[in-house]
């Protein structure tokens, strides 16, 4: 993945180009809905590239490397707020982990069909690992992104980094973004997100997004914990270069983030109206587009609404504004309100200049 020398901030992967003048970069992350079941894994990926995604994310960890084997306290959730109530961390992170020996098919299985593969490294010894299968960039999760020893060693690898900001306030931000630089980081993307599980639409503060680009002078993009395609969309609209959803096969058969991910057809329509909402970006214009000229001939003119002698005199009954529009335009009806007429005009005709001739 290199820095596109004509436009400084893109950032090409293979055939692929990031960058605000191109689509958004839709990424299925897998998450652990795959129920530790590889097959089912890379029917995941299957479905993703069906649905038009342009890349599957992975996450790269232990119950061990991510958290410790503890069950009561601090360790243990027991928020009734939360998706995962009843788990201790442990537990959580045994279930939902992707078993390293995974990833390679799992890659595998995205190139041969046209899909970026990546992950999310949790620690140095799964950065170490990644880097053995050439993970082309690399993802820092919200719960990461204060780990500056991680942000440094992920950053010294000289591939692009894509980070999640939730949680992080603006300071926490700046220094993690300065780590990532002082250790050779060049081509980053950051990633708006809210990190509750379902997120509220309310909480996405989506007006962020041209002010962390501005701030930071990067791409940035979203990382969607919301329900439904909207708040994905409306990303899209506001400068979202990337967008990163989760990715589940039927959420009826559950999945240990399966209340917020999206089932194909929901990917499909998410890739379809993100295009849509940068497609109707545009650029500022103004006047008819090559396709409504046609449509000019269908406005509203000045036509001849009564038979009409030589003589008669044009009023607000004879002379009308009304569609279509080959007569004179309606702003001239108060100009010709009260003149006379000097030949012979049918009903339906449009005014001209020369029937004052």
């Amino acid at each position: 993945m290199n820095q596109s020398p004509d436009k400084p901030n893109t950032i090409q992967l293979g055939n692929t180009v990031i960058g605000s003048d191109n689509m958004p970069f839709i990424i299925a992350e897998l998450s652990g809905n795959h129920d530790q079941s590889l097959d089912k894994a890379l029917q995941m990926v299957d479905a993703a590239a069906h649905a038009g995604a342009d890349a599957i994310k992975l996450q790269t960890y232990t119950a061990n490397t991510m958290t410790l084997d503890v069950h009561e306290g601090d360790f243990f959730i027991d928020d009734p707020n939360n998706l995962w109530k009843g788990y201790s961390l442990h537990q959580l992170y045994q279930k939902a982990m992707t078993p390293w020996e995974w990833h390679q098919p799992l890659f595998e299985r995205a190139q041969q069909l046209g899909m970026l593969a990546f992950s999310t490294p949790f620690d140095s010894t799964a950065l170490d690992y990644l880097e053995e299968l050439n993970s082309p960039c690399y993802k820092i999760a919200s719960f990461e992104n204060t780990d500056h020893a991680l942000l440094a060693a992920v950053a010294k690898t000289g591939k692009p980094v894509i980070m999640s900001t939730g949680m992080a306030t603006l300071s926490e931000l700046a220094e993690s973004v300065e780590v990532l630089r002082e250790n050779g980081c060049e081509e980053l993307i950051l990633l708006k997100c809210t990190s509750n599980y379902p997120a509220r639409p309310v909480d996405a503060n989506l007006n962020t997004l041209p002010h962390l680009a501005q701030l930071f002078g990067c791409q940035v993009g979203l990382s969607d914990h919301t329900t439904g395609i909207g708040v994905a969309v409306a990303g899209a609209a506001l400068g979202a270069t990337v967008i990163e959803k989760h990715f589940v096969l039927d959420r009826s058969e559950g999945g240990v983030d399966a209340d917020f991910s999206m089932e194909p057809n929901e990917l499909r329509q998410l890739v379809e109206e993100c295009r849509r909402a940068k497609d109707a970006l545009g650029k500022v214009y103004y006047g008819p587009t090559e396709r409504e000229i046609a449509s000019r001939k269908h406005r509203r003119s000045l036509y001849i609404a009564e038979d009409l002698e030589p003589g008669d005199q044009l009023t607000e009954n004879n002379l009308r504004s009304v569609r279509p529009g080959s007569g004179l335009p309606p702003k001239y009806l108060k100009q010709f309100l009260g003149k006379y007429i000097k030949k012979k005009i049918n009903k339906g005709t449009p005014l001209s200049w020369e029937h004052f001739e």
